[in-house]
């Protein structure tokens, strides 16, 4: 698939998502978004993808927010235009009755971040932040649900909703407090003040600084960190099993949930190559396909339905 607004390199297993509206600092867009989802599924049928890295292109910012063009109506998402793309046929064109009740499903109201924070969510590959400049908005929110964030030196995080009148979005009161904890969260998100490098490194929200022309090196070192000697299936397994634990309601539903993994797992190809390779003290050949064997456990990884 071809983009307009992002590009997508793949190399050594390794592909890099670049943000790419340089001139309007790589602004989100209602095509942004889905061009990023469309992406990330391509990268998870892709088991010569072992990692994703998201960056922005230039020097000035990873992402500046969202693409104000519309004006005063940029978040009045039933006056917006360009959110039309993403309406099924033969679907009201609004979500606001002529009575002026609100259909709170209908699709134009659903936050386009968040359908990128939950498409990330969803991966079944390590995603990585290459933070290279200003990260506001749905810049600083669309981060949350990755594994890692490195940042530039010039970084600058801003979460900077209750200044535009509006309050936070892409799942990012369920993310951010999980980071950086309540505190951090209340104190960023209530007063929108702009967050530097260094902070975003002290209370957790980025894992390292970087000088700007060491940054991408530095992400794709991590990203091969992660993977270079994993089965690919147990770091999707795994991956998915972390984020989502994070909000089970008991510790039972991690022993369950572990237990069937367990089981799957020590069932497979890669598990006996694991033991063989530590064994005989060689590399691993993990063969197993995250894009054709991946257990999936649908009590446990089904999304819950947009409402």
């Amino acid at each position: 698939m071809s983009f307009d607004q992002i590009r997508l390199d793949r190399h050594e297993g390794i592909a890099l998502l670049t943000l790419h509206r340089p001139d309007r600092m790589n602004a989100f867009t209602t095509e942004m978004m889905l061009e990023i989802v469309a992406a990330l599924d391509e990268c998870d049928a892709d088991d010569a993808v072992r990692a994703v890295i998201f960056t922005g292109s230039g020097d000035r910012a990873y992402c500046a927010g969202a693409d104000l063009g519309q004006g005063a109506a940029t978040f009045d998402y039933d006056k917006r235009t360009d959110k039309q793309a993403i309406l099924p046929d033969g679907m009201s064109a609004s979500p606001v009755a002529e009575d002026g009740t609100i259909d709170w499903s209908h699709p134009l109201i659903r936050d386009s971040g968040g359908r990128v924070s939950m498409r990330i969510f969803d991966c079944k590959k390590p995603v990585l932040g290459a933070i290279n400049g200003a990260a506001v908005g749905i810049g600083a929110t669309m981060t949350l649900s990755m594994d890692a964030r490195l940042a530039s030196e010039t970084a600058r995080y801003g979460f900077v909703f209750a200044r535009r009148g509006i309050v936070p979005e892409a799942a990012s009161s369920w993310f951010l407090p999980r980071l950086v904890g309540i505190q951090n969260a209340v104190d960023w998100c209530y007063s929108g003040r702009l967050i530097d490098a260094a902070e975003a490194h002290e209370k957790g929200l980025v894992q390292s600084v970087h000088t700007p022309g060491d940054l991408v090196d530095a992400t794709i070192a991590k990203a091969r960190e992660l993977t270079d000697h994993s089965a690919p299936v147990s770091v999707a397994l795994t991956r998915h099993m972390l984020w989502r634990m994070l909000g089970a309601p008991h510790p039972m539903s991690a022993h369950r949930w572990d237990s069937r993994a367990i089981f799957a797992r020590g069932r497979s190809a890669d598990a006996a190559e694991g033991v063989s390779s530590f064994l005989e003290k060689r590399p691993a050949n993990f063969t197993v396909s995250v894009a054709n064997d991946y257990p999936w456990f649908a009590e446990f990884e089904d999304t819950p339905p947009y409402s």
